[in-house]
């Protein structure tokens, strides 16, 4: 039996096991478990929260979670969390390069590098922007986050994501969740990998409103894929790691902690393939705001301002009339954090911002097409046109980003960025 089978259906009620009769029937947590099997529930929000905001799980495990050593505080090596302590926002546009190739041996854990944050992980607000670069298993060490949700991006060598509730693989243009508290563990079917993370600190991920869209378009609820029960019962001498307050701790455990035989519930990890996503666009004319390419959305206290959104620029067709179709020059009261998949960006096509690169525009700061990109499309002789074989994505937060100290020092930090404005000419005749 495979261990990479998926149930369908974003924020449903899930039931699934590894062997039948793991998950009781008509109650939660029987006097004696089934298969003599421990009961024991997660809760991502608190017991008390409306039945449709309410997220939890019920595990069926080998062992309780409660069996562990002691936590002790180790390296964070290069993941930092907010409040920064690195000094004070800057309001200058940043792109970097493609980082290189990680030196040395690096597991997932210690291959991120934290590049940008806002809010605060204790005041459970805002979020942070990781890259990763990973050669190394996750071979005897396991993980748990305590301080927020991973929203998973590969742009290089597939993951395959071992959790609690079974197992996921997730290659360059899927995308995989793993919700605050989920032990998992990363193993790497092409021997390495590179990517993206938004550890969400605020609240959870959520499809957004369609509105005036109707009941269709963008991602599908049906489209997200949640792993099947696949359980290990193997004992020896591992590491659980968790994150806790924005330091990494360690304790000793004598057995895999992935051994939940059986599990259902609405908490649990997911993976999503971007190629899915139904691109809404114009058919007449004008460039319509990139909000319309939301994927997931953290809300925040204020309706319709995000902690986060996750958004995409997948290839699509372009058919505007009398229409600058490049993104528009703009300032916006939202901090837009961007990275690159695979591709060509439409507003960047010479180059600067390339696969696994980023670039930071902070709050009101203004960016936009580059100079030949803009007489580019000003000249253009418009007829329908497929923008392809290109994925580009944007973290978006309400909160402004603090770039890291590591990411205003890399050498992959462009020094020359606002040289690909510097070709814009005033064009006004009176």
């Amino acid at each position: 039996m495979s261990d990479l089978r998926y149930i369908c259906g974003f924020n449903n009620e899930h039931v699934t096991e590894a062997v039948a009769g793991a998950v009781p029937v008509g109650r939660n947590s029987p006097q004696k478990g089934p298969l003599g099997l421990y009961p024991e529930q997660i809760n991502g929000t608190a017991f008390t929260m409306s039945r449709k905001e309410n997220y939890r799980s019920w595990f069926y495990r080998i062992r309780p979670s409660v069996l562990h050593g002691e936590f002790k505080q180790i390296s964070n090596h290069s993941w930092k969390s907010a409040p920064c302590t690195d000094g004070p926002a800057t309001p200058m546009q940043l792109r970097w390069d493609p980082l290189p190739a990680v030196s040395g041996s690096k597991d997932f854990i210690d291959g991120i590098e934290t590049f940008a944050m806002n809010g605060s992980v204790e005041a459970r607000s805002g979020s942070a922007v990781h890259l990763y670069r990973c050669n190394k298993e996750m071979t005897d060490r396991f993980m748990f986050n305590a301080d927020g949700d991973l929203l998973i991006v590969p742009q290089a060598g597939k993951l395959l994501v071992r959790t609690e509730c079974g197992h996921m693989e997730v290659a360059p243009t899927e995308i995989c969740v793993i919700p605050r508290g989920i032990k998992f563990q990363v193993r790497l079917p092409d021997k390495s990998s590179t990517g993206y993370i938004c550890e969400i600190y605020g609240a959870k991920l959520e499809l957004p409103s369609l509105g005036p869209i109707g009941a269709n378009g963008l991602a599908s609820a049906r489209d997200f894929e949640y792993p099947v029960a696949a359980y290990e019962d193997k004992k020896g001498s591992f590491k659980l790691v968790t994150k806790f307050c924005g330091h990494l701790w360690e304790a000793p455990i004598e057995n895999s902690p992935l051994d939940v035989v059986g599990w259902f519930g609405n908490y649990a990890p997911y993976k999503y393939d971007l190629k899915r996503f139904n691109t809404i666009n114009t058919v007449s004319f004008d460039h319509p705001d990139p909000s319309i390419f939301t994927v997931l959305t953290s809300p925040s206290g204020t309706p319709g301002q995000a902690n986060v959104d996750f958004v995409i620029f997948p290839p699509r067709w372009m058919v505007s009339e009398d229409t600058f179709r490049p993104p528009y020059y703009h300032r916006n009261v939202m901090s837009e954090f961007m990275g690159l998949i695979h591709g060509v960006y439409d507003a960047k096509p010479n180059g600067g911002f390339e696969p696994g690169g980023s670039s930071l525009h902070n709050c009101m700061q203004a960016h936009g097409p580059e100079a030949a990109a803009f007489e580019a499309a000003t000249e253009a002789k418009l007829k329908p046109d497929y923008l392809g074989g290109t994925l580009a994505f944007m973290f978006e937060s309400c909160l402004v980003y603090h770039p890291t100290k590591l990411a205003m020092e890399t050498p992959a930090l462009q020094k020359n960025y606002l040289s690909c404005w510097a070709g814009l000419k005033p064009l006004f005749k009176s």
